[in-house]
């Protein structure tokens, strides 16, 4: 049987279009921001709440502090009472561990490695590249203008990685966390989905 492929990426190495084409050649789902959708209609919150939320750790400290020592898991108070980030990555969570059980598919970002640790078939992939073609993407992009897009690659890969401690309690940036790290500023997306598919017919066998 395939394996549920996790896919974390710094922003801009092109690992959300490594995800879908790969999902696409695998014939399997595909979940990135559509599991924002998903969260919202579970919740009943709107998709731009959530949005604004996506991937981005509670940052109240104040809350932390009212909580007690809230080490996200050390105490979990009601769903209601949780900041919308929280409440995003518990019901992120439950629909990630539920399209697990349900068969193969491939999950990009929101600590997806960490959330299926307990998994029995999981093949965990982070992407990378150069920062200069991240910068060169990000302006591609219309994320932001030329002058910004250094600081602005920077920030968002901040923003990735303190979600990902935060929420697992490991570091984003740990390889050993994944059994497979690509480069895309040396291989073309093309090619990183040969290599996975490679990856993912032998663990298959």
């Amino acid at each position: 049987m395939l394996p549920v492929i996790t896919i974390a990426r710094q922003y801009g190495s092109d690992g959300h279009d490594v995800g879908e084409m790969l999902a696409k050649r695998l014939g399997i789902p595909f979940y990135d921001k559509a599991l924002i959708a998903m969260a919202a209609k579970q919740s009943g919150l709107s998709e731009e709440v959530f949005a604004d939320a996506d991937e981005r750790a509670t940052s109240s400290l104040l809350y932390s502090m009212v909580m007690g020592s809230y080490a996200f898991g050390a105490r979990i108070p009601g769903i209601n009472e949780m900041p919308i980030n929280d409440k995003l990555f518990i019901i992120q969570s439950d629909i990630i561990k539920k399209a697990a059980a349900e068969g193969p598919c491939v999950v990009v970002g929101r600590c997806a490695d960490y959330i299926l640790r307990e998994h029995e078939n999981c093949l965990n992939v982070f992407i990378h590249a150069d920062k200069n073609y991240r910068v060169k993407r990000a302006v591609e992009l219309g994320d932001c203008d030329q002058k910004k897009a250094p600081d602005f690659v920077t920030k968002k890969d901040k923003q990735r990685a303190n979600y990902y401690n935060f929420y697992s309690n490991k570091r984003w940036d740990d390889l050993q966390n994944y059994d497979m790290v690509l480069d895309t500023s040396r291989f073309t997306v093309e090619q990183c989905v040969d290599l996975l598919e490679v990856a993912v017919k032998q663990l298959a066998k």
